[in-house]
């Protein structure tokens, strides 16, 4: 009898969910789908049983990371075929110096645990994850894989924070993220098109976390995204960039903490502070005719990403190709429009019939740049990486 071909799980681990997925080979998708709403009421699990399958909520109430993490391994150890799945791959979001995947030691851990003051909001909770497979599977190797990693390779003017030096050499700096994401959306650009994959080329990663990377000949010269995921781009609940003399102001004026501003900047700000209702560029959109708040929002987001693209076509000497990905990138025609509208200067002029159908390339063919929608995988990357560092075939 054929062996069955070996398996990679990968672990995508959120603030409130964990997304995760079976990868034959790391490249067929077996089995995927999410823990949702940790924490919350109506925490539930999704689940995929193929690509294109409707998610199935089975009802769970988990308190925390662990409980989700222990109840996940064991409803995935109950499954047909769980047996088949030879490595585990986990998405860490600070990575600081690790430029590749690695294997995860004792050491690694280690290294991890010192770096959970630079990411207090991500790095428990992913060292936590991965903590909670080794207990239920001590023998399964398990593969980091580093968000930061795609952008260690910046020129410095670009990690540089214009702050004294020392802090410089205490690891402040600019690291960037989405890292996995972008890595995955280069290999599909090098596969449509080799040619553009090693132009001038702005990735735009626009979901409830936002950021766009500036890409020449295929490495990232520039992010939004800097010392923290909080910076760049206005998000869903994030701000993005902000006067740093507001930390100062509101200490003075409302007695705000720095750990009240941490809450506000990321989970009380961006659409959701500016609208004062909702988060989500679908509610926004869909009131904006009646609510003037909810426009101004989508206004302050499509303008800031326009912005962004601007300065990021002058790092780049121009612009061959601009990638929308991600939630809202993939599936909102009428944010592309408005991020695309007013950059005829550099070249981007959009389609209207195929915006709307978010079709694979939306650009005029007359433009002189191309306009894509690339459907980001960050799951199939992080596959693609464990069988690459195991050697998994």
């Amino acid at each position: 009898m054929k062996a069955a071909p070996p398996c990679v799980l990968t672990i995508n681990g959120g603030s409130s969910s964990i997304r995760f997925a079976v990868y034959e080979s790391g490249e067929k998708l077996r089995l995927g789908g999410m823990i949702g709403r940790i924490g919350l009421k109506g925490t539930n699990l999704s689940v995929t049983h193929a690509p294109g399958a409707r998610p199935v909520p089975l009802p769970h109430a988990a308190t925390n990371h662990r409980k989700a993490a222990d109840f996940l391994l064991e409803w995935l150890n109950s499954q047909p075929g769980f047996s088949d799945v030879k490595a585990v791959g986990h998405r860490v979001v600070q990575g600081m110096n690790h430029s590749e995947p690695e294997r995860v030691t004792r050491k690694l851990l280690a290294d991890l645990r010192r770096l959970t003051s630079y990411d207090p909001d991500h790095l428990p909770l992913e060292i936590e994850l991965i903590e909670s497979i080794s207990r239920k599977h001590p023998k399964l190797p398990q593969v980091a894989c580093f968000d930061t990693a795609f952008h260690r390779g910046m020129p410095m003017v670009a990690k540089l924070l214009p702050l004294p030096r020392r802090y410089f050499a205490k690891g402040i700096e600019r690291y960037g993220f989405h890292g996995i994401s972008y890595t995955f959306l280069m290999e599909e650009l090098r596969r449509l098109d080799p040619a553009a994959a090693q132009g001038r080329v702005i990735l735009a990663h626009l979901g409830n976390g936002a950021s766009m990377a500036a890409v020449r000949r295929g490495k990232s010269l520039d992010t939004s995204m800097g010392f923290t995921s909080t910076s760049g781009l206005v998000m869903s609940t994030r701000s993005g960039d902000l006067d740093p003399g507001l930390v100062y102001f509101l200490s003075r004026t409302e007695k705000m903490t720095a750990k009240k501003f941490q809450q506000m900047v990321n989970h009380d700000s961006g659409l959701l502070g500016v609208s004062g209702t909702s988060s989500d560029v679908r509610d926004l959109s869909a009131s904006e005719a009646t609510d003037a708040r909810a426009g101004e929002a989508l206004d302050l987001f499509c303008y800031q990403a326009r912005k962004w693209i601007g300065s990021f076509a002058a790092v780049l000497g121009g612009l061959d190709t601009l990638v929308f990905s991600a939630g809202i990138g993939e599936n909102s025609p009428l944010i592309r429009q408005r991020i695309c509208q007013g950059l005829g200067f550099l070249g981007v002029s959009i389609n209207d019939a195929r915006n709307a159908k978010n079709a694979p390339v939306i650009s005029l063919h007359s433009g002189r740049v191309k306009v894509r929608v690339i459907r980001t995988n960050e799951e199939l990357m992080i596959a693609r990486s464990v069988a690459r560092v195991l050697h998994l075939s």
